[in-house]
């Protein structure tokens, strides 16, 4: 699913997306490329990072933005396909208050099956134990 390469001038080294061979994405384009989470916490699930190595999202600007949605729309198509989920979570961390690991930006596609936990309302909200109920 990947299309050619960045040029050599976007790679930036120390960082471990990176550092990741080009034949393990799923999909790229000029901007940003998508892997499976090593980590995954479903089937599926996909991270969308820019070749610019910036640290959050906030960073990116709104070319990457597009180009991080298209890529997004590309492989929730494939999942779609391959996995049937029955929803999504699409979302980042940014800092390491949020939970954030990685100082390279990346956007986590989490493809989501009913049942997987036992009640999903609050769904991410859940990112603060305990404050997701509001039901």
């Amino acid at each position: 699913m990947s299309d050619s390469s960045p040029a050599p001038d976007q790679h930036v080294p120390n960082s471990v997306f990176l550092e990741v061979p080009a034949d393990q994405r799923v999909a790229q384009n000029e901007l940003v490329f998508a892997l499976r989470d090593t980590n995954p916490v479903s089937p599926g699930h996909t991270l969308i990072i820019p070749f610019r190595q910036i640290t959050t999202w906030f960073d990116a600007d709104p070319s990457e933005w597009a180009a991080a949605w298209d890529l997004i729309g590309r492989c929730k198509d494939e999942l779609d396909s391959a996995l049937a989920p029955d929803g999504y979570n699409v979302g980042f961390n940014a800092g390491r208050a949020a939970g954030q690991t990685v100082p390279h930006a990346h956007l986590h596609l989490i493809p989501r099956f009913a049942g997987d936990v036992q009640d999903p309302v609050g769904g991410v909200r859940h990112a603060v134990i305990g404050r997701g109920f509001y039901e």
